[in-house]
């Protein structure tokens, strides 16, 4: 699927250091990367997209549909930003792919009668258990 038209205008970058391990370079480098996407201001979005967009962000929608990716796993900034960038398409994507309408069915004759046989077959096993009333 290709991925659809978005505003790059709309994507701003946030940086801040890096929890966890990795020693001085965590203390001072600043390489977590987070990624603002504006999705409700983006006009470039079809509307059904965006708003299967934000139904799939999930935690990562933000007040007046913003869009946070957030990426700390990389030991460099640009590494982060590429890696956040990634997860952005990638939820473009899809939320791109219409998904596809449940049609109703009935069941089936032979699918009724198996499962009211199937009924009667434990009613009468349950009813096999209980003494007569009259002894």
């Amino acid at each position: 699927m290709a991925l659809p038209a978005y505003n790059p205008a709309r994507v701003s970058w946030r940086f801040s250091r890096s929890g966890g391990k990795g020693g001085q370079n965590v203390n001072k480098v600043e390489t977590r990367a987070e990624l603002l996407y504006d999705a409700a201001g983006d006009e470039m979005l079809r509307a059904d997209v965006r708003e299967r967009l934000q139904m799939l962000a999930g935690s990562r929608l933000r007040d007046g549909g913003i869009i946070a990716v957030v990426c700390d796993e990389a030991r460099t900034q640009e590494e982060n930003r590429a890696l956040a960038l990634e997860r952005l398409e990638e939820l473009l994507e899809r939320a791109a792919v219409k998904p596809k309408s449940r049609r109703k069915t009935k069941p089936t004759r032979a699918s009724k009668e198996r499962r009211l046989s199937g009924k009667k077959r434990d009613s009468e096993k349950k009813a096999g258990r209980s003494s007569p009333r009259g002894e």
